[in-house]
């Protein structure tokens, strides 16, 4: 059965073309990340030349390091983040929304107004408000900031959802069983909103990767000696037109990286919509 399964799942995969495409790119971007400091031909901050010099694949840097050997060390950070900060907030939003359209009336209310004041801020300028504020940041600092200016769009989203499912005929018989609030939540709701779940969770990823990658350009980063895509693209701008490749490397996989998200979350989405239109 599991190996059908299994079959059926990437048959109906195989269906939506953006879905495919996003998931290689995605994929491409990962593996170059994780893989990346084992193939790198120099170290992370080995001097291999001159400053803005043609030594190497890509070239050297500001410090005359290694372009290619910086972008292959510096992606693993730079996405773990992400991650870590999309399910922060993947998780911190689905709890707020199901639970405001669960438990409803006053609750709801206040819940969803605060939620609204909060959306009203850009998530970038309460990130690096917070930021400011400290002399280092950590990287678990980072991933709770981000993560949790995604929460308020994530429980948007989530809350529209489960309103159309708290009142369905399954949650009223669970409830007349006698089941707890939290076993309906999480058995009966919860794996209703998984479709809309992971196509919001591929977009919050997408947002997560270029919040992290700012905020390392804009000079927050938790080591400043590391190889980072975001502080690569600041600390080679200003030779743009002499050495690009100290700045275009790095954009170009993080562009690639949003790009194949963003497809995975409209194949997601795609997906859906033909199962119930079925």
């Amino acid at each position: 059965m599991s190996a059908i399964s299994a079959t059926a799942g990437l048959t109906r995969v195989g269906r939506s073309p953006r879905l495919v495409v996003g998931l290689v790119l995605t994929a491409v971007v990962v593996l170059v990340a994780v893989i990346g400091p084992w193939l790198a031909p120099y170290g992370e901050n080995q001097i291999t030349g001159d400053p803005y010099s043609d030594t190497g694949f890509l070239g050297t840097d500001y410090l005359g390091q290694d372009v290619w050997s910086r972008v292959l060390y510096g992606g693993r950070s730079v996405l773990v983040v992400a991650l870590l900060a999309t399910v922060v907030g993947v998780v911190a939003g689905v709890l707020i929304g199901v639970l405001a359209a669960y438990i409803g009336g006053w609750f709801d209310e206040v819940v969803m107004r605060l939620n609204d004041v909060v959306l009203a801020f850009p998530q970038i300028l309460l990130t690096l408000l917070v930021l400011s504020t400290v002399e280092q940041p950590t990287w678990w600092m980072i991933v709770l900031l981000v993560g949790l200016s995604h929460a308020p769009r994530v429980a948007r989203v989530s809350r529209g959802v489960a309103m159309g499912l708290v009142k369905r005929d399954f949650v009223t018989s669970a409830e007349a069983l006698g089941e707890s609030r939290a076993r309906v939540v999480l058995a009966e709701v919860l794996p209703n909103m998984s479709a809309p779940l992971l196509a919001e969770a591929g977009l919050r990823l997408t947002y997560s990767i270029g919040m992290v990658a700012g905020i390392g350009f804009l000079g927050f980063s938790t080591d400043p000696g590391a190889a980072d895509w975001g502080q690569m693209i600041n600390e080679n701008r200003l030779a743009l037109l002499v050495q690009p490749w100290g700045v275009l490397a790095p954009v170009i996989l993080i562009g690639i990286f949003a790009i194949g998200t963003n497809l995975m979350a409209d194949g997601i989405t795609q997906l859906t919509s033909k199962g119930e239109d079925r």
